[in-house]
């Protein structure tokens, strides 16, 4: 991450947030490090979602080293509004906490397939049943999604 000063001296075009906003990027510009000019989009994105006088508030706000994070956070987000207006972020963190549950019955499906099949296959080798309270080998997964539970309703 390059200082804004830096940023603004070394490189002769102006950042994609002052470019945007139609005004010259000096050399202590808040937005420089963080949107460069050959992404555009990422703060169009961003100023029509949140606006850039806020992002400018949140920036000055923020810690030095967390500005970085926080622009992707708000870059992420921003681009999520736009696909989802509705949901955002939160509708694919939906998605993939359902894929999550789906995937676990599929994980406990094959688990149970695997009991059934050595079971059958100790059974005919030795006329008993599986190792008596022995570990299966099986593999388990702890979702913090409980299968009953599904906060979204589906």
């Amino acid at each position: 991450m390059a200082s804004s000063s830096s940023y603004s001296l070394s490189c002769n075009s102006p950042c994609a947030a002052c470019k945007f906003l139609r005004r010259k990027c000096m050399p202590d510009c808040v937005f420089a490090p963080y949107f460069p000019p050959e992404e555009p989009h990422k703060f169009a994105n961003v100023h029509k979602i949140f606006g850039a006088s806020n992002v400018s508030k949140l920036l000055n706000e923020v810690l030095p080293h967390q500005r970085e994070d926080a622009v992707n956070s708000l870059a992420y987000e921003a681009e999520a509004r736009i696909k989802d207006p509705v949901y955002g972020c939160v509708g694919a963190i939906s998605v993939l906490q359902r894929q999550v549950l789906r995937l676990q019955k599929e994980l406990d499906a094959t688990n149970a397939d695997l009991l059934r099949y050595a079971g059958a296959s100790c059974n005919r080798g030795t006329g008993r049943g599986s190792h008596h309270g022995q570990n299966s080998g099986l593999y388990s997964f702890s979702s913090p999604w409980s299968s009953t539970h599904d906060p979204y309703g589906n």
